[in-house]
């Protein structure tokens, strides 16, 4: 195994201090408890946004704190949950008044701590809502979940309700945006190669020469099926279709798409696929309305990649397009 890295015991902590060092006017790093916060403090009643979860799926989370979108992230160890102490001190330094929205990947370790979380913070007298991330349409249970798994429709979620707690809106208003977003978003990945965990030194599953897996997890979990390797055009359709499926997409209908690499795959292929993804869309009447190809949600050094689709209307689009500075995704500044 080559990594740029120092220790393993100490990966998690020196990345989130190159974050802050990286963007000191938008992050700021807490290093007992781990929480990386925005630099400047929310607006007096603003509604916090606090998400979090295992590292190695960088830039989320701690990329998309800033202006727009988070108000803190909680990294655990890598592909492991953060612990209930960082979101307890998270939300308490960041919100002001206006309650606190916990953005939650459907991981049993994740739903669970920041479940303990809410209930210290709620003891407390700060008002805590959650919204649960549950888009991944490959498997029904894995090995880390009961239903499905929440993956890169976790992105659209962040930066829709932060776009609509930037503007001001209630705690109620923060959450039903939340939500809107995460029942409008599905996703489903596949892997051509496996990851490497530091700690484990080796890859985390085997994969012939000529094999891929079809709806494989954030974390390396089993997918729907292991087949041949395919030309990009086949591989995509065999990932986009059950998504376009799933939310039951009309013709008329307007998309927010995203084509994410898994982190070991080049920009290069990603645009080859999403090209094909913009094709299909097209052969069925869906408009792609607004557009993100990138590293967004990763699994470490994992070639792959992944397709969300989240059926937008005019909230949404506006929500969307309202300015965004974070780490990871900036416009409109």
């Amino acid at each position: 195994m080559k990594k740029l890295i120092n220790a393993i015991d100490a990966i998690v902590d020196e990345s989130c201090e190159g974050v802050a060092l990286a963007h000191p006017e938008l992050v700021r790093f807490n290093r007992e408890p781990r929480f990386l916060a925005r630099a400047a403090t929310p607006r007096a009643g603003k509604v916090a946004l606090v998400s979090g979860g295992g590292s190695g799926h960088e830039p989320l989370h701690g990329g998309f704190v800033g202006m727009g979108m988070l108000d803190a992230a909680c990294p655990g160890e890598v592909f492991t949950s953060p612990v209930p102490d960082q979101m307890d001190a998270a939300g308490r330094a960041v919100q002001t008044g206006g309650g606190v929205l916990f953005i939650v990947k459907n991981y049993t370790g994740d739903v669970m701590n920041f479940d303990l979380a809410s209930e210290l913070l709620t003891a407390d007298g700060i008002e805590v809502r959650t919204v649960l991330i549950a888009d991944d349409v490959a498997v029904q249970d894995s090995l880390y979940t009961a239903g499905r798994r929440g993956v890169g429709n976790t992105v659209f979620v962040e930066k829709l309700a932060g776009a609509a707690a930037e503007r001001g809106a209630a705690a109620g208003e923060v959450e039903r945006i939340a939500k809107k977003a995460a029942d409008a978003g599905r996703s489903m990945g596949l892997a051509l190669t496996s990851c490497t965990v530091p700690a484990k030194g080796s890859p985390t599953f085997e994969l012939g020469e000529q094999e891929m897996e079809i709806g494989i997890g954030i974390h390396g979990e089993p997918g729907r099926e292991r087949a041949a390797l395919a030309a990009a055009d086949e591989i995509v359709e065999r990932i986009a279709l059950p998504v376009i499926e799933d939310l039951g997409l009309k013709r008329g209908e307007r998309v927010i798409a995203m084509t994410n690499g898994m982190g070991g795959t080049p920009l290069l292929e990603l645009y080859i696929a999403h090209r094909k993804l913009v094709q299909m869309l097209g052969d069925r009447g869906v408009t792609i309305a607004r557009t993100l190809v990138g590293n967004y949600i990763t699994s470490l050094d994992m070639q792959g990649c992944s397709i969300t689709l989240l059926r937008a209307d005019d909230e949404l689009l506006g929500l969307w397009d309202a300015p965004v500075h974070t780490p990871a995704l900036r416009w409109g500044c």
